[in-house]
């Protein structure tokens, strides 16, 4: 376990319910004839109707507070999962917490937006830049109130969120038989899950295949986003201190999902949500889980997987920003 020593060493904010549970999805993988898919329930993590990224600030806060800062700052869309669990956080620790969120305000607040709100958060609209482009700016302002900010990127995708994903490829690993596994699903959209899962698979010589489910087409700061995994991955295993590193090719996405382009619900997403609500009573998210789900089942019924094996499909939640997108969802 030697590996593991930095990482048990990182500062660490108690966020969320660990392990969270996985189960087996008889009815979804009766009705489509295919593998017996899993899914690990992050939607379930517990801080703020839960997600994944409460395993990223997990890390990340935690080292906001050893460094003794009294506010945080990040950015992301409107409906940003990634901002409402920042805002949570913040709330649960006493800090103040600034959002650059993308748009203008619309006229209704709900889904994660409300969420940020009753949380307490200070909402900047960014307008086009949803990725965190005005950032230092509102540092600027906030240290000249004699704050001390922290900075989360976008999508809490550094070397530290990327280490909650390591810590989450472990825990996989004591919840099933990894060699039962051949692929495992996700939606891969800042880079943090995509970059940590991988290098938990390298420490647990894992045989399965990880599929990272492209979500945004938007390339940041001149670097293709599989680039930007790419290079997570290797400086996150630079951070810990492994001799671990990663080729271009290593980085598995599935990039034909994509449709109109990030947040825009298409049929696919929306036969996905219905299928796995109506068939297990489990909500995803019209952004990122029911795109990820959605390639998921087109690999089924194509009969690209292996049906003596198990899939597993990772849920990072989601599901607040589905009341945003009702009307879309309900026609």
């Amino acid at each position: 376990m030697t590996n593991y020593k930095t990482l048990n060493d990182l500062p660490k904010a108690q966020l969320g319910f660990f392990p969270t549970p996985i189960v087996s999805l008889k009815n979804l993988s009766r009705h489509l004839g295919g593998p017996e898919i899993l899914i690990k329930r992050d939607d379930l993590t517990g801080l703020a109707l839960g997600g994944n990224k409460t395993r990223k600030l997990e890390f990340i806060i935690g080292d906001a507070i050893k460094q003794g800062c009294d506010s945080v700052i990040t950015a992301g869309a409107q409906q940003s999962n990634h901002c409402r669990q920042t805002a949570a956080a913040a709330a649960q620790l006493g800090l103040e917490c600034h959002l650059l969120l993308g748009g203008i305000q619309p006229d209704q607040i709900n889904g994660n937006l409300l969420l940020d709100k009753l949380f307490g958060a200070h909402i900047h609209w960014a307008k086009e830049n949803r990725k965190g482009e005005d950032i230092p700016s509102v540092r600027e302002t906030l240290v000249a109130q004699g704050k001390k900010p922290y900075l989360i990127p976008y999508g809490g995708s550094n070397e530290l969120g990327a280490c909650g994903f390591v810590n989450a490829g472990i825990e996989l690993s004591s919840q099933i038989t990894s060699d039962k596994i051949s692929h495992i699903f996700f939606a891969s959209s800042s880079g943090g899950t995509h970059a940590g899962l991988m290098i938990a698979k390298s420490l647990l010589k894992a045989s399965y295949k990880l599929v990272g489910v492209q979500i945004d087409k938007d390339e940041q700061q001149g670097s293709t986003f599989k680039e930007q995994v790419h290079n997570l991955a290797n400086q996150t295993c630079q951070f810990l201190g492994l001799d671990i590193s990663y080729e271009h090719n290593d980085v598995v996405l599935e990039d034909k999902y994509l449709g109109d382009g990030y947040g825009v619900i298409g049929v696919a997403e929306q036969q996905a949500i219905e299928l796995l609500a109506q068939t297990e009573g489990i909500l995803l998210d019209p952004v990122y889980t029911g795109r990820a789900m959605a390639a998921l089942i087109d690999k089924v019924q194509s009969g690209e997987l292996d049906n003596t094996k198990q899939v597993l499909f990772w849920h990072t939640g989601g599901a607040p920003s589905l009341f945003s997108y009702a009307n879309k969802l309900h026609n």
